[in-house]
């Protein structure tokens, strides 16, 4: 597969506007949190997230969501030929992937999360829907991270972390929605504990105080992965950390509103106030906490792969191809696993070792 020359030129504004345009009406959160971020940062992140956003609205809104998912794996393959269609939102993300280096095995994740809603896939446990939600979100949390130049597998899996928690919070608050639209993404053996039947329920979605207990129990998961986000943030190049601590609170205050209801995510949409937003963006500006060094930490099992492909894409170098990645997108084998697990292990305790030497020589 034929790879584009590395150029220096700077990206049609025209095609840089557009994606801004859609970034601002599709997700005002998200698009509030990139305002804070450093100014070369911001057309590469409307590049990134306008593609995904494109890709999900096709997929989710369309007649035929199977061929519409088949259309943008067509065009994410060419956009990693050099090649991409004659659209300024691939045209943007083109340019993007090449300068950031990012896998191609990433959003390929990501369109297989996408593939998941269109089967209308349910998850039993938490660590299944942790799989989705990698896929969907920790994906676009891994290219940002990416794009700001992290390559250390613990940053990485903070930036995962993150995304993990967006899409969490965002189930939370969408619980009528995507029941109204026939979707169910709370685990199922959590409904059941708590004696709701998800078939006769979904059929005939209401809130019930148990159902708001489930809800609940998401956010504090939530609430737990943006803790574990945080170390991550801390160790951004300081240009970034206002931008992802602000996507991170911002986020974080979906569910606080959705609490504020009482959990109840049928009856109402949780939305927060532009004027609370803009407290938010003001103290993620302010608070300038000091660079930290990225925490020795495991990433979720379901990201594993993803953190280890995007830590080994060294800066500078192509992107890997096509080809290059098809056999890796396989889930390895439990040996597999195993020994990625044994050999993190070993590289994380050698970097703990050279640190406690430096602090105590």
């Amino acid at each position: 597969m034929p790879r584009p020359e590395r150029s220096e030129r700077f990206a049609d504004p025209a095609d840089v506007a557009h994606c801004r345009h859609l970034l601002r009406d599709g997700s005002r959160t998200f698009f509030a949190a990139s305002l804070i971020l450093p100014a070369g940062l911001r057309a590469p992140s409307a590049g990134l997230y306008a593609f995904c956003r494109v890709a999900d609205d096709a997929v989710d809104q369309g007649a035929d969501g199977a061929a519409a998912l088949s259309r943008m794996r067509s065009r994410l393959e060419s956009v990693y030929r050099g090649q991409p269609d004659d659209h300024a939102v691939d045209r943007l993300f083109a340019d993007t992937v090449l300068r950031s280096t990012i896998p191609l095995a990433i959003p390929q994740a990501l369109l297989e999360g996408f593939a998941w809603d269109v089967e209308r896939r349910r998850y039993a446990t938490l660590a299944e829907l942790e799989c989705y939600a990698v896929r969907v979100a920790g994906t676009v949390g891994l290219m940002m991270a990416l794009l700001m130049g992290v390559r250390d597998h613990a940053t990485l899996a903070g930036a995962c972390d993150l995304g993990v928690a967006m899409q969490l919070t965002n189930i939370a608050r969408d619980v009528g929605e995507d029941a109204r639209n026939g979707r169910l993404y709370l685990p199922l053996e959590w409904l059941q504990e708590e004696g709701i039947d998800p078939d006769r329920w979904l059929g005939r979605p209401e809130h019930l105080p148990a159902l708001a207990r489930v809800v609940e129990r998401l956010l504090g998961v939530a609430e737990a992965r943006y803790t574990a986000a945080e170390p991550g943030i801390s160790a951004l190049p300081a240009n970034c950390r206002p931008g992802m601590r602000a996507a991170r609170l911002l986020y974080a205050e979906i569910g606080r509103e959705v609490a504020r209801w009482g959990f109840d995510s049928i009856n109402q949409r949780a939305v927060v106030s532009w004027q609370r937003k803009a407290r938010i963006l003001a103290d993620a500006m302010v608070r300038r906490a000091p660079r930290a060094p990225p925490p020795i930490r495991v990433p979720l099992p379901a990201a594993a792969f993803l953190i280890d492909c995007a830590a080994e894409c060294d800066a500078g170098r192509p992107a890997p191809t096509l080809e290059s990645t098809r056999e890796r997108l396989r889930w390895p084998r439990i040996e597999d696993r195993i020994t990625w697990l044994i050999d993190l292990f070993e590289r994380l305790e050698r970097r703990e070792r050279a640190r406690v030497g430096v602090v105590n020589s």
